[in-house]
């Protein structure tokens, strides 16, 4: 009897150890579910990640390049094509050689008619502002009197001409005297003066209406005011009303 009773006592042991590992294994299992259900009803915090598309590469054609004639002589090429190494240290007024290469995106030729990229060019050792008035263009002033004692004076801009090589700044300011016409002819007025002076049909010609008013109904000043106009504007003494030279 007692040998039979081990065997189940062996047997209940057994069959407990196996009850509560299969507990076990339905506990741990149902908790990873429950684990697994919470983090796909709560994904958490979500990344967003942003692609920068690469820049496209730049092909616009440079500005300048407008002002450089291709395949051309790389001595003969404007100011804003090239880039020289200058020496500021010159002798004034003798001449100098520079070395230049020309930009990016700008073709020319030797003498050879071969591709050339560095070049010696040679020029005069001076600044931009002290070409002579033939190498540069300068704003003009309308609103100055040119007819004027002592001769009145205005602030230009300057700028000097694209064939032309030089030191410094080629832009620059520089006081001008004034130097602009509105239109009007010496010869017209002088012929005015001569014929219709007595009507003040050269001072009407002239802008100076006041004057050609009092003219026209004196009778030319009895023909004295008639001789001192044809006098004046022969001599260049008087001009148009708006202060411009005749041209």
């Amino acid at each position: 009897m007692a040998g039979g009773v081990r065997p189940l006592r062996g047997l209940s042991a057994l069959c407990r150890v196996l009850l509560f590992l299969s507990q076990f294994c339905i506990l741990s299992g149902g908790e990873q579910s429950q684990a697994l259900a919470q983090s796909i009803k709560d994904p958490g915090p979500t990344r967003t990640f942003t692609v920068v598309p690469r820049a496209a590469e730049s092909t616009e054609i440079p500005p300048y390049v407008m002002k450089c004639p291709s395949n051309g002589l790389c001595s003969r090429l404007p100011a804003d094509c090239i880039d020289c190494t200058t020496n500021f240290s010159c002798i004034y007024g003798k001449p100098v050689t520079f070395d230049c290469a020309v930009k990016p995106s700008v073709t020319c030729v030797d003498q050879d008619f071969k591709s050339q990229k560095n070049f010696i060019i040679n020029m005069t050792c001076r600044f931009c502002w002290q070409l002579p008035e033939t190498d540069y263009e300068c704003t003009n002033s309308t609103s100055c009197m040119t007819v004027s004692c002592p001769r009145q004076r205005y602030p230009a801009n300057c700028t000097v001409r694209d064939h032309v090589h030089c030191l410094g700044n080629r832009t620059f300011p520089k006081m001008l005297y004034c130097n602009w016409t509105g239109g009007y002819k010496w010869s017209t007025a002088l012929a005015l003066s001569i014929t219709l002076g007595g009507f003040g049909a050269d001072r009407f010609y002239l802008g100076q209406w006041r004057e050609g008013l009092g003219k026209l109904f004196s009778f030319g000043g009895l023909g004295i005011w008639t001789l001192i106009d044809v006098l004046l504007i022969g001599v260049g003494y008087v001009g148009p009303a708006d202060g411009s030279l005749y041209i």
